[in-house]
């Protein structure tokens, strides 16, 4: 028998046998409920799409009641432990672990694309001295769309694979030269020497000195993040490179929407918030003052509860262990403490417990960041490089997907109808 929902509206006394699939129902099933013939169908008043499906995607999973994360059904921890970041992206946009050919294939055209043309450099030095980092690789994604006019023919397998190989490449390159921007620094270009993530330290970082050498712990814990953040399934970011993509836009522009949505406070600057939160609280001694405060509505407690995970997040218990190796390397950051404490009381509070608040990813990232010495304003320009795989994954599955239309939600109108314009002359007479 097949799964349905029967559905009786008590306007008209009918009833309506709407199928089930997935877990889902179709909308298009719910607007053929009508209340009579010229009247529209019903449909879904839902903000922010938090019980809406947009789409179907064999790219990542998510259980939040379980705190399961996995990409192409592999979990995220053992991708975290075992794998590299090139090599999880090659995963998330190909659908499959690479073979040993495909993978130094794939590092290969990768490395090889890391710079970007010369009038990109001069575009990026035409900022202000003061922008965002974020504003700046944002503007500059966008403008990769005018250096590769032929990104337009998204129908093109092999040119889609271009671009995505161009865009994964420059994403560190764009990153680490909005930073060295805002230091006023100079530009430094790629090394094709070095890994993915030892490049983009190397960019970042490198001074006077003929090779930069990054410690290798930090190199790992950065790849780490990096692969943590790879993709979210439908978050804000990716819901926008898709609604944008659902256009046929280049590709370039679908990922400048998601790094624009990354770069909203409620998105990407969450770890920011918890640093700041740390700051206030100031010490241990504070934290039950703080707690009560929290209870009280005067506080909020950042870093603790998400909108998909009613469990431990999966991604900050392997952030959590990667805080040891990077402050071996740069020392502790003293805000650590009052965050494990932090943690430990709010994991005992009934409060906390029955309301299913645990850690996020963002709890301990931004202070690794931190010891790193990267600025807050840097910590999104970090997660949207992280994250270029999995929105590249996303758009590669829209444009090939059958089912997928443009964009073009609903809404319910509230203003005013069918009043009688008076001409200026009359108003203002």
């Amino acid at each position: 028998m097949t799964d349905s929902l029967t559905v009786r509206d008590n306007r008209t006394g009918q009833e309506y046998d709407v199928p089930i699939l997935d877990g889902t129902i179709k909308a298009a099933d719910i607007g053929k409920i009508k209340a009579g013939d010229d009247i529209p169908g019903l449909a879904v008043y839902d903000p922010g799409f938090v019980n809406t499906a947009s789409c179907r995607s064999a790219v990542t999973y998510i259980d939040g009641e379980q705190g399961i994360l996995e990409y192409r059904g592999y979990p995220i921890e053992q991708l975290a432990e075992k794998s590299n970041f090139l090599e999880v992206a090659y995963l998330l946009i190909h659908g499959s672990l690479p073979t040993k050919a495909e993978y130094e294939s794939w590092v290969h055209e990768i490395t090889y694309h890391t710079f970007v043309h010369e009038n990109v450099k001069s575009f990026m030095e035409g900022f202000r001295y003061d922008a965002h980092p974020m504003g700046m690789l944002m503007a500059s994604v966008g403008a990769l769309s005018t250096f590769y006019p032929d990104a337009r023919n998204i129908s093109d397998a092999d040119n889609r694979h271009m671009q995505i190989v161009r865009m994964i490449a420059k994403m560190p390159t764009l990153g680490a030269w909005s930073f060295r921007h805002a230091q006023g620094k100079p530009f430094v270009y790629p090394d094709n020497e070095l890994g993915y993530t030892a490049n983009f330290l190397s960019m970042l970082f490198k001074m006077s000195e003929h090779k930069f050498e990054a410690d290798e712990r930090l190199v790992k814990a950065l790849d780490i993040l990096f692969i943590l953040h790879a993709d979210h399934e439908q978050n804000c970011s990716t819901n926008a490179v898709r609604s944008v993509g659902s256009s046929q836009v280049d590709p370039y522009s679908a990922v400048a929407a998601g790094v624009a949505a990354l770069y909203g406070p409620l998105h990407g600057g969450a770890n920011e918030a918890v640093l700041r939160m740390l700051r206030r609280i100031g010490s241990k001694e504070n934290i039950p003052a703080f707690i009560q405060g929290v209870k009280d509505g005067n506080e909020r407690l950042m870093g603790f509860g998400h909108r998909v995970y009613k469990n431990y997040d999966p991604r900050a218990k392997i952030i959590k262990k990667a805080c040891d190796d990077v402050f071996e390397v740069t020392g502790v950051n003293p805000l650590l403490e009052i965050a494990q404490e932090l943690e430990k009381i709010a994991l005992e509070d009934e409060y906390f417990v029955s309301r299913k608040l645990y850690p996020n990813v963002d709890f301990y990232s931004g202070l690794i960041y931190e010891a790193f010495q990267f600025p807050p304003e840097m910590f999104t320009v970090l997660f949207a490089i992280g994250r270029t795989p999995g929105w590249l994954a996303q758009w590669l599955e829209l444009v090939q997907d059958k089912e997928q239309k443009i964009a073009r939600p609903k809404q319910i109108y509230t203003g005013d109808r069918r009043l009688d314009f008076v001409p200026a002359s009359e108003r203002w007479a």
